[in-house]
This record gives structure tokens, sequence and C-alpha cells, in this order.
């Protein structure tokens, strides 16, 4: 039998662990928040300060350029410098973005702020989920790999929502969202301090080294049907997120930021839940339901935008973040079972930029087509590709017979 003083250092380890986890993922949530806090105020921005759609478009993909540039120049930085320097680094990026986006008066700092916000989200989703997972004992690491799904597309989620709400029944709605964004990072800082350290850092380690993707060859030609498709929800997800606010102040005549952030909140929730059921569906098919989800998408972005109807629009968001969600979560279980310990980091990295490197690139593309033949037939063209390249991957997995 343990004894009562056994009994209570093992309770006061957990409480104590219980707070580091609460404040890991409370910093991670943060981080992600700021990243989407512009997509509802992207209408705003453009009457405020005189931008083209195109504009708009592009002040959003600068974001998922600077994940991708942060992927692949710091992936792996919080091995060597530790995880809670790391993951302090990012609050501070996000901290210096949201104050930029107070005082933003043109589109040099909205791009400015957009590339910091780029690069917190790479420092921060590395090194907290791997803090997350470390704090946890043995038995707690599903649990922990849970926190971490939660807080990344909580804050994804949670950020339109918060500024669509606070600039539709707020003051000042540029402004509100991210001076509360700014004290929730501040306040983070602070709760991270008494968390422990995971990692040991040694003196002849080099803290920065570009780091290109690696992908195995005996995982290759799966790994480019899961990128492939998780690439495609992301591209439609970063279409959504740039021009949903468009959507509903252009073809629908309806000023309602709250109404935007919660659509594309909804698909964020919805890439959460499909990669939750990646792992419940494991080993049966799962990329092909993603495929055929896709195209469903596809299609309903296209009857959206063609019969300017927000129902259809809302059920894209549905079925095209349920289906990115279930490519990314078969991407993260093929390389968990097929790539050794030593070259994990590199193929998650090269996912992970592969997926943000589609989020920005088309979101570019349908901002020039808007500005030639408008937003409907520019959305529509959009939906046609994506619907071709999810049809695609889904041939080349009948012609290999693969499951995955």
């Amino acid at each position: 039998m343990p004894s009562d003083r056994t009994v209570s250092r093992s309770r006061r380890a957990r409480h104590h662990r219980g707070k580091a986890t609460a404040s890991v993922a409370g910093a991670f949530w943060t981080v992600m928040v700021g990243t989407t806090i512009p997509t509802p105020l992207y209408p705003d921005y453009a009457a405020a300060f005189g931008l083209s759609a195109l504009t708009v478009t592009v002040a959003f993909a600068v974001y998922a350029l600077g994940v991708v540039a942060g992927l692949l120049g710091f992936g792996s930085l919080s091995d060597r410098a530790g995880r809670k320097p790391v993951t302090a680094a990012a609050l501070l990026l996000a901290g210096a973005a949201a104050g930029i986006f107070l005082v933003a008066d043109g589109l040099a700092l909205l791009l400015g702020g957009r590339v910091l916000s780029g690069l917190s989200a790479a420092l921060v989703t590395g090194a907290a989920t791997a803090h997350l997972t470390e704090l946890a004992p043995p038995q707690g690491r599903i649990r922990a790999g849970r926190i971490a799904l939660a807080a990344n597309m909580g804050g994804l989620a949670g950020g339109p929502l918060l500024a669509g709400v606070l600039a539709e029944w707020a003051p000042d709605p540029l402004r509100l969202a991210w001076a509360v964004n700014a004290v929730l990072v501040l306040v983070t800082l602070l709760l991270l301090g008494p968390v422990p350290e995971t990692v040991e850092r040694r003196a002849e380690q080099r803290l920065f080294t570009l780091q290109l993707p690696r992908v195995p060859a005996e995982i290759r030609a799966p790994f480019v049907r899961c990128a492939l498709a998780a690439g495609s929800g992301f591209a439609v997800m970063g279409v959504l997120t740039a021009t949903t606010g468009l959507f509903f102040t252009t073809l629908l005549r309806l000023d309602s930021p709250t109404l935007s952030g919660a659509t594309v909140s909804l698909t964020f929730v919805c890439v959460a839940t499909g990669q939750l059921l990646a792992r419940v569906l494991t080993p049966r098919p799962v990329l092909p339901a993603a495929c055929l989800g896709l195209v469903a998408s596809a299609a309903l972005i296209a009857t959206a935008m063609l019969t300017a109807s927000a129902v259809p629009l809302v059920a894209a968001a549905v079925a095209d973040g349920l289906s990115a969600g279930l490519a990314l979560g078969e991407g993260i279980a093929l390389i968990t079972r097929r790539t050794e310990p030593a070259v994990r980091g590199q193929a998650f990295s090269a996912l992970f930029a592969v997926a943000y490197a589609m989020l920005a690139l088309p979101a570019i593309g349908v901002g020039v087509l808007i500005v030639h033949v408008g937003l409907r037939y520019a959305g529509t063209v959009f939906a046609a590709v994506v619907a071709l390249i999810a049809l695609g991957v889904l041939a080349s997995l009948r012609r290999g017979r693969l499951p995955a």
C-alpha cells in the first residue's frame, strides 16, 4: 500500500503537470487565434485602405508563405533551443503582429503583420505539440496529441469568431480584436514562466539550420497522394478564408462579420473532427473518402457562387474541413507508421509545407481571377480545379489499388 506521503506527492505532480499542460496549450491557442483574426475583417480593411480583392487575397497568402518559410528554416529549432524559449518567441512574434495591426494604416503594415503571424504559427506548432507530448506521462501521450489538436484548430477557429463578433457588436472593429489578442499574449507569456523545460540544451549544437523537406523513398508515392489531397483541402480553406467576407458583402449584400467569421471557424472545427475520424477509421481506406468529400465540397462552392446562396457555402466549409482533416490525418499516420524517428520531423515538415503552400498560392490565383471575371466565376473555376486534383488522386489510388 502506498503511504499517504507518496499519494500526496503523486497528486501534487499531477496538479503541476496539469497546470503546465494548460499553460502550453493556452500559449498554442493564443498564437493560432492571432493568425485568423483578420479573416472576417478583410472587407473592412479593403474599404478603410482602398484595397482591391487581389490585394486582400495577397495579404492573406503571405501568412501561409510565412508559415512555410518558418517550417523550412526553424522547424526543428525547439529540438535544439528548447520548447519553452521557442514557444515564448512565437508568443512575442504574435504580440508584435498584434501591435502592428493595432497601428496599421496601409498595406505595408498589413503584410508585415501577416508575415510575423505566419512565423509565429510555424514556431509554435512544432514546439508546443512536442512540449505537450513530453509533459504527459507515457500512458497519456494520445491524450496530449488530442490536446495539441484542440489548441491548434481551436485557436484557428476562435480567431474569426472573436473578430467577427467584436466587429459586428463592438466599436473600432479593426483594432479591438487585436487589443484582446495582445492581452492574451501577455497573460499566456506569464503563465508559461513556471512551466518546466523538457529538452536539454547542448552547447555544441547549432541553433539555426535550414531544414529542407525530405521524404523517404519508400513512402514517397502514398505521401504525394496524401499531401495533394490535404493540400487541396487547405487550398479551399485558403480561398474561403480570403474571400468569404467578400462573398457575403458583394454577392449576398450582407455585411455580417459574425456570419463570415463563423463560416470559416466551422471549417477549422471540421478539420479537427476529420483528423480524429481518420484515427478511428484506420486501417479502412481513408483517402478515397477524403477525395470524394473534396469533390462534393468543390461542387458546393460552385453552386454557392453561381446561385449566390450562403447555404451551399456553409455546407462546402463542412465538407472541405472534414475532407482536409481526413487526408491530413492519413498523412500523419503514414509518416508515424512508416518512417524512422531520425527523419520523421523532416517528413512532417514536408507535409505541412505542401499544405500551407497550397493554402496560399490558389488564394492569389483566385484574387487575380476576381479582378478579371469577378468573384462568382473565379470561385467556380477554382472549384473545378480542386475537383480535378481530387479526382486525379482518386484515380491514382484505383490504379495502384492502395487503401491509403
